[in-house]
């Protein structure tokens, strides 16, 4: 609630809590919160929940399932937000610190609408490590996959290498160097695993080609290979990233989630939420033991993203 109140203070982003009037009121009065500008919306008490529901219930339709109480779905702040934003009344969500993280992406992967031309939909993690501001975006990385697919494909590595260098140069400015990590460098351990990451880059460079991101990419590459330039020349010496990756592309959801982990809790990093990427819509995920400032990045990235979403998809075609 605190972040909201700052947000406000930006002017940047205009903030929507959802959930019971009474308590969010009860809540920021025992806060010194201010929620002038700040819309508090329930759900329930909405005059948009009985159109909501009936949405709901055509999508369940055209699924060929059975939903016995659309309202006591739709009254979940997750599921509302969801379809908030697909159908224009918000512009996107963070969410999911009030419960499990796949209550809150089985929500948003079941009413918003994949991005055109993806079936699959990743993560990307930006995490700022304030005492190496010669790593990566001046000190921010991002990673991905740190949520969602837990074994991907080789397509799945390939658009998720592309969508997070998108997302990366938007919130950035800047050109990403995207590095598909491996425990291998440049075939010095060949089995199947490695094989695939190979696979997925020159995919992944296709794809960009193709789609008209402007990114480097090298893999398969160890860590220290693709963000310390001394360990670069000595195992991959000629490489396009020089050590210098900004955008990290782990192989499998074991691995991103024990690494930004890692990262915050030994090394101090601090995470931005789990931009949700190839869906038509911005969504963020928070964890449950999310900081304010965590939070407060989240939610600026999301902005940044639907300032830019209009650029990227016809709005039209979704509603």
């Amino acid at each position: 609630m605190r972040v909201a109140a700052e947000l406000v203070r930006t002017g940047v982003v205009v903030p929507i809590l959802l959930g019971p009037r009474a308590e969010i009121r009860s809540l920021a009065a025992s806060l010194d919160v201010n929620l002038e500008f700040i819309r508090v919306l329930d759900p329930v008490e909405s005059s948009d929940f009985s159109f909501f529901c009936e949405r709901y219930r055509r999508v369940e339709k055209a699924r060929h399932r059975k939903v016995e109480d659309p309202a006591e779905v739709m009254a979940k702040p997750a599921y509302y937000a969801a379809m908030m934003v697909q159908y224009g009344y918000a512009d996107g969500i963070v969410g999911g610190n009030e419960g499990f993280p796949a209550a809150f992406f089985r929500a948003l992967l079941h009413l918003i609408k994949p991005q055109p031309g993806f079936t699959t939909a990743s993560s990307c993690l930006p995490i700022r490590l304030p005492q190496r501001p010669d790593l990566g975006f001046k000190g921010t990385l991002f990673l991905s996959d740190c949520a969602l697919v837990p074994s991907p494909t080789t397509s799945q590595l390939a658009t998720s290498a592309v969508l997070s260098a998108r997302a990366a140069q938007l919130l950035t400015g800047e050109k990403p160097r995207v590095a598909m990590i491996s425990f291998s460098t440049r075939g010095s351990a060949r089995n199947t695993s490695t094989m695939k990451i190979v696979a997925a880059m020159e995919l992944a460079r296709d794809q960009a080609d193709r789609l008209r991101v402007e990114m480097d990419i090298d893999g398969e590459l160890q860590l220290d290979a693709a963000i310390d330039p001394e360990s670069m020349q000595r195992k991959a010496p000629g490489s396009i990233l020089g050590g210098h990756a900004n955008v990290l592309v782990l192989p499998d959801l074991n691995t991103a989630h024990v690494a930004f982990k890692m990262l915050e809790i030994a090394a101090g990093a601090e995470p931005y939420g789990q931009l949700i990427l190839g869906l038509a819509r911005p969504a963020c995920q928070v964890s449950q033991v999310a900081k304010e400032r965590t939070i407060f990045g989240a939610a600026l990235c999301t902005a940044m993203r639907a300032m830019a979403f209009r650029d990227l998809v016809n709005a039209e075609d979704f509603r």
